[in-house]
Formats: structure tokens, C-alpha cells, sequence
């Protein structure tokens, strides 16, 4: 489900928190047509009712996931960016950099919503 009550892509019984973020993964890996030798900004993102030590669980798994195909993890953000009042769960993104992305990402920023010095 998503962040707004989108619906989901499939209904499953409970599986581990690294089968659910490798099949996230190779999705993304999919549909940004990521090859190795790519570089990205990993972001786990909380939905406000999973634990930040979980997210940490998934933000490994996803760097598992992504070394395993060889592709170059620049940044990892880690946290509750975009909630879902108490919703349970996780989601991923994926930004594919080059060097003007990169020269952007790592510009200045100080919102109330995210710091980057």
C-alpha cells in the first residue's frame, strides 16, 4: 500500500524483512535500468510506526542487495522523511546519480524537513 492508500502491487503472508527488500531492490534495479558500475543515493524511508532499528535491518539488506549487482551506494539516508501517520512498513528509494545529480545532492541545505551542511 502506499503513503496515500494506493493500492499494492500483491498480497502475501508474512516474510522476512530481506526477501521483501531484495525483491524491492531488484524491482527499483528494473525499472531505473541500473547496471554495474552505477552510483545511487540509498533512502529507507519509515512509514512512522516501524522502529528506526528495523529501518536499519532493511538499509543493510538493500546494501547487500545493491553490492551484490556491483552497483556503487554514493549516500545512505536512513530515518522517517516521509510518514504515513503510524503506518507500518518501509519504503525505498533509489536515485540514480551522475556528476551534475551528485554536484546537486550534496549542495548546502537547511529545511526543517532535511540538513545537509
Amino acid at each position: 500500500m502506499g503513503i496515500h492508500g494506493e493500492p499494492g502491487i500483491a498480497r502475501r503472508s508474512l516474510t522476512s524483512a530481506k526477501t521483501l527488500t531484495d525483491e524491492m531492490i531488484e524491482r527499483l534495479i528494473e525499472d531505473l535500468k541500473l547496471t554495474a558500475g552505477d552510483e545511487v543515493v540509498l533512502m529507507v524511508n519509515g512509514l512512522g510506526a516501524t522502529p528506526l532499528q528495523e529501518l536499519y535491518v532493511v538499509s543493510n539488506d538493500a546494501h547487500d542487495a545493491l553490492t551484490a549487482k556491483n552497483i556503487a551506494i554514493y549516500s545512505t539516508m536512513v530515518g522517517n522523511y516521509m510518514t504515513a501517520i503510524d503506518m507500518a512498513g518501509a519504503s525505498l528509494t533509489l536515485l540514480k546519480l551522475n556528476e551534475t545529480l551528485k554536484k546537486y545532492y550534496d549542495a548546502p541545505v537547511n529545511t526543517i524537513a532535511y540538513k545537509n551542511a
